[in-house]
């Protein structure tokens, strides 16, 4: 996916020059109450001017009242060319999401050909190397290596195999090698290519809390100074004080906060837009400025704060136990493991287990409830798991759980590996461990989250003892150990019942419970489609560390907001000292002492007053975009640091401009 979408492209920029005349439709701008009012003072300006022209002459100057009327359009236009800007570039990126998509043969089961706009859901077909993925499914059979770059832009393959948290493909992507058979899991126009056009096209945007409460905010500033300039005609016709139409409605275009009344859907469009550059799509601008506001933070332990795939490295029999013994017993009840843990037990054997030569045997998988898998043949049962969950077993039977095995799993605890207890016939054999590795650099990212406000949680199947060693080494604030679904549910739950909001990273089936309770629930695109569909934001990456950037994404998206809004506010202190003093200045000289930036005329301070209130727009429309510079430093820093830079510059930039333009302007009046 092209991630190089800039504003200042040629074809973006005509587009989207050209839909700013389109949104000048009333309908279109009524979405906005403040540019609303805007419009509908230049069509009154519209009207004054043509009354101008035909001799109207208390209403001043033709030349005067059209350069107003001009530049109230020009107002408008740059408001509108902000949001057209943002949309166009998430058109653009849907123009190469659907280069992506294609008609493309399906080979069924039954050997025949059909198209892929003709698969249902639970449709199954065969993909061989070469072959393009013909629609969004699970993997029922097989393995394979996969080109998704089409999606994701990574040009590194990944493998997908049945089974697991890593069986879903997606319809458009390249199968490199060997071959798998796909169950179809969506229906024809409904795949994830399709909602990912749709959204990023931004047809199902829709405000956001945050937003549509500023909007109120901005409608309840517009009309308070509605009424301020309504009550300033009395205070004039006493003071014997001919305001012209041009006037007032310049008084009132620049009191309101127009700069953030025009950027405002642009910086929501570009939130969105900037975590699509991070490969997330979100399914909804809610959801990228709720990740601004989290306070909680669920990650997994595995392939989050560890390296991933846990290895085995010791064989520890019981006392009376052969190590021969052990490790024949591991080697069974790792037969049917394809997990990575049971691969490594065979690894580290270095073992066929089919020189065993065992009869009719029955596999054991591994499940939430029960934390232990294995093998049944003959009169033998096999079983290795946690310990608890096989010291259950042992005790339930009648026998002994030896000490030496609960001292050497406390001691393989503390020292930061997980423990799998084996047994035989309801007999513990003795202990395998698996070492974990903890990423590097990712005890400074955690301290990123702590400087920001927000809590991490370390989600981890491994014992208590594991699990907060592990937490300890890698700094997180709080673990959930031995986690089973409802576990992760119940804690988000039990967060949220206090006020708090919680973010969460999965990519499994047993995820999507908690990914739906979550308030920002990122799913793997590699996962499962039950989590896929349970999240509201999907990273195509399936980089489990993506929330932390989601999380800084957010926080850009409503800080932008928050300053733009301060420095739009702050904007208007210039706009009164220009403005009140040219209305008034005549009929009461002692006005004088407020003309502070010493403007030339009272016709060309309200020109330079409403110019500058236009140009302004334009100007930070890149701002807007590109987002304000995020810093983990805390809330009250940043207060501080936008009201300098955004509060105080808001005040003394428009003196500057405002003073400039008025300088160029006495030429002419």
């Amino acid at each position: 996916m092209s991630n190089s979408i800039t504003m200042f492209k040629k074809d973006l920029f005509y587009k989207s020059l050209k839909q700013a005349f389109v949104k000048l439709n009333p309908k279109s701008m009524f979405r906005n109450p403040v540019m609303f009012t805007v419009w509908i003072g230049t069509f009154i300006m519209l009207i004054v001017s043509i009354a101008t022209l035909f001799g109207v002459k208390e209403q001043g100057s033709f030349a005067y009242n059209v350069a107003v009327f001009l530049t109230l359009f020009l107002t408008l236009l740059f408001a509108n060319f902000a949001e057209a800007i943002a949309e166009a570039r998430g058109k653009a990126q849907a123009d190469s999401l659907r280069k992506t998509r294609q008609e493309t043969p399906a080979k069924l089961q039954n050997g025949s050909v059909v198209s892929s706009a003709e698969l249902q859901k639970g449709d199954v077909f065969i993909c061989e190397s070469g072959d393009i993925i013909p629609s969004d499914g699970e993997i029922i059979e097989g393995l394979a290596t996969i080109d998704e770059s089409a999606i994701t832009g990574e040009s590194a393959p990944v493998i997908r195999e049945a089974g697991g948290d890593k069986s879903s493909v997606t319809g458009g992507t390249k199968v490199l090698s060997d071959k798998i058979v796909v169950q179809v899991t969506t229906q024809p126009g409904e795949s994830f290519l399709d909602k990912m056009i749709t959204l990023v096209e931004g047809a199902s945007r829709q405000k956001t809390p945050n937003e549509i409460a500023l909007t109120i905010l901005l409608a309840g500033f517009t009309l308070v100074f509605i009424i301020v300039c309504i009550t300033l005609k009395p205070f004039a016709d006493y003071a014997n004080v001919s305001i012209t139409i041009a006037s007032f409605i310049s008084l009132f275009v620049c009191l309101i906060p127009t700069t953030i009344g025009g950027l405002l859907s642009a910086i929501g469009i570009a939130g969105m837009d900037r975590a699509l550059r991070a490969n997330v799509i979100t399914k909804s601008g809610k959801a990228v400025e709720t990740a601004g506001d989290i306070d909680v933070l669920l990650l997994d332990k595995t392939g989050t704060i560890t390296i991933g795939n846990r290895k085995a490295t010791h064989f520890y029999p019981a006392n009376a136990i052969d190590e021969k013994t052990l490790i024949r017993a591991a080697v069974l009840s790792s037969m049917a493991d394809e997990t990575p843990e049971g691969k490594s037990i065979l690894e580290l054997a270095g073992i066929n287990p089919l020189s065993y030569e065992v009869k009719n045997p029955v596999f054991i998988k591994f499940t939430a409830e029960t934390r232990s898998s294995g093998i049944d043949y003959e009169n033998t049962r096999i079983r290795k798991g946690a310990t608890d969950a096989i010291k259950g077993l042992v005790l339930t039977a009648g026998n002994q759980f030896p000490l030496e095995v609960e001292n050497r799993v406390k001691e393989i605890s503390q020292n930061g590996g997980t423990p799998l207890v084996v047994s035989e016939n309801e007999k513990a054999l003795g202990v395998i461990e698996l070492q974990d590795i903890v990423k590097p650099g990712i005890q400074e990212r955690f301290e990123r989250l702590r400087k920001m406000g927000i809590k991490t949680v370390m989600v981890t199947g491994d014992n208590p003892l594991t699990a907060k060693f592990i937490a300890e080494k890698a700094g997180v604030d709080d673990f959930i150990a031995e986690a089973k679904p409802e576990d992760k549910m119940n804690y988000i739950k039990r967060e949220q019942s206090e006020g708090r909001l919680v973010a969460m990273m999965g990519d499994g089936t047993n995820d999507a419970p908690a990914l739906a309770q979550a308030d920002v629930g990122v799913a793997m695109n590699s996962g499962t489609q039950a989590a896929k569909e349970a999240g509201n934001m999907v990273d195509l990456d399936n980089d489990p560390t993506k929330l932390i950037e989601v999380v800084e994404i957010g926080k850009q998206l409503l800080m932008t907001r928050g300053t733009l809004t301060t420095f739009s506010i702050a904007n208007d202190v210039a706009k009164y000292f220009a403005i009140i003093p040219a209305l008034f200045i005549t009929a009461i000289p002692a006005l004088q002492g407020l003309n502070v930036m010493k403007l030339h005329s009272p016709e060309s301070a309200i020109l330079a007053a409403v110019i500058f209130n236009a140009i302004i727009i334009p100007l930070l429309i890149p701002l807007a975009l590109k987002g304000v510079a995020y810093k983990p430093i805390g809330a009250s820093a940043l207060l501080r640091r936008n009201l300098l830079i955004y509060g105080l510059g808001g005040v003394l930039v428009p003196f500057v401009g405002i003073k400039l333009i008025d300088m160029v302007l006495s030429i002419f009046f």
